[in-house]
């Protein structure tokens, strides 16, 4: 959003520098637009748009309507801009290149970041899309516990799944925290476009994943038998490998920018789940279960939002018509709307 205002800012300075009669204030109002937008953009960003081409042109073209125009005062203005502007862009150059020397190429150097700027430096090698610039820095400090708790027992009527923990904290946040579909489940329905398990390399550790550990590491080998690696594994998101056919959900960088990724699972929550399925118990429960209860938990944001919309319909609990896209978010999260989903909801808010 911003690069195609910087662009549209300076095409219009541009049309006006070239009428046989510009106006300096009308130049300066432009250029001031400009430097709004310019300020948050970064060096490649900056290049793609020829900024510093542009900027250099409108450095001659001011100074040549200066000796010409009666408007001597406003034109030295907006040279002062323009040069005002080129160091701007000239710093932000500087300090994306510098950022870019602090650390080498994500697989050489694993390792933990300790600070927001070396944590930014990692997202901006890795041309990841932040969310939040600058970005929040993830938990780091996770233990992980050396025992394993049971699987989890299932209701056969419902399918809500019930677990088990170590600890009176996570026992407690577990009395709401009931997925209805297994990791198993999730994947061969059709879910994340079919690129969750796709090799990456992570900003929070530093290190580069190939799909096959990643798959023998976090799954159970019977969950993907027999399914494709274009539903596992793809580097392209494909809407069609999804149950519900739509496209959802934000990229890694996102995740990484919003400081929702750790160490011990650095794909996120849905590897965590696997994990937690598998009986794996660590510091970071409590937040991963927390993150499921204000999504899909009992009150959490899509699980109602979808449920009041059915509701409101007047539809059955699987007419697919109605919000595609919370139902595939809501399936990534292990959950899909049942009639005893539904029931538990609308006699929540008394509908």
């Amino acid at each position: 959003m911003a690069a195609k205002k910087a662009e549209a800012s300076l095409k219009s300075l541009h049309a006006e520098l070239d009428k046989d009669v510009p106006s300096a204030k009308a130049c300066l109002a432009f250029l001031g637009e400009a430097g709004e937008v310019l300020k948050d953009l970064d060096h490649e960003t900056l290049e793609e748009l020829n900024v510093m081409k542009t900027l250099g042109k409108m450095t001659r073209s001011v100074k040549r309507h200066k000796r010409s125009s009666e408007e001597a005062e406003d034109w030295e203005s907006a040279l002062k801009v323009v040069n005002k502007l080129q160091l701007q862009c000239k710093t932000s150059s500087k300090v994306d290149s510098k950022a870019k020397q602090e650390i080498s190429k994500p697989s050489s150097q694993p390792g933990n970041h300790s600070t927001v700027k070396e944590y930014r430096a990692r997202l901006v090698v890795q041309k990841k899309d932040m969310y939040k610039d600058p970005p929040v820095l993830p938990p780091l400090d996770i233990k992980i516990e050396t025992s394993f708790c049971r699987p989890p027992k299932r209701n056969k009527e419902t399918g809500m799944l019930s677990f088990v923990a170590t600890t009176s904290e996570v026992s407690n946040l577990l009395k709401d925290f009931h997925p209805n579909r297994t990791p198993e489940e999730v994947l061969r329905a059709g879910s994340f476009g079919g690129t969750y398990f796709r090799p990456i390399s992570s900003a929070v550790t530093n290190v580069s994943y190939s799909a096959n550990d990643v798959l023998e590491d976090s799954v159970e080998k019977d969950w993907i038998k027999g399914l494709p690696m274009n539903m596992l594994t793809s580097k392209t998101y494909r809407p069609e490998i999804n149950k519900y056919g739509v496209k959802c959900g934000g990229s890694l960088g996102m995740w990484e920018s919003s400081g929702w990724i750790t160490p011990v699972d650095p794909y996120g929550w849905f590897q965590w789940y696997c994990r937690f399925y598998r009986g794996r118990r660590c510091d970071d429960d409590v937040r991963q279960i927390s993150r499921w209860l204000k999504s899909a938990g009992p009150k959490g944001r899509f699980r109602s939002q979808l449920c009041n919309k059915i509701i409101a319909a007047q539809a059955d609990h699987n007419d697919n018509s109605i919000s595609p896209v919370i139902r595939q978010t809501l399936l990534h999260w292990g959950l899909e709307i049942t009639p005893d989903v539904l029931t538990k909801h609308a006699k929540r808010v008394g509908k």
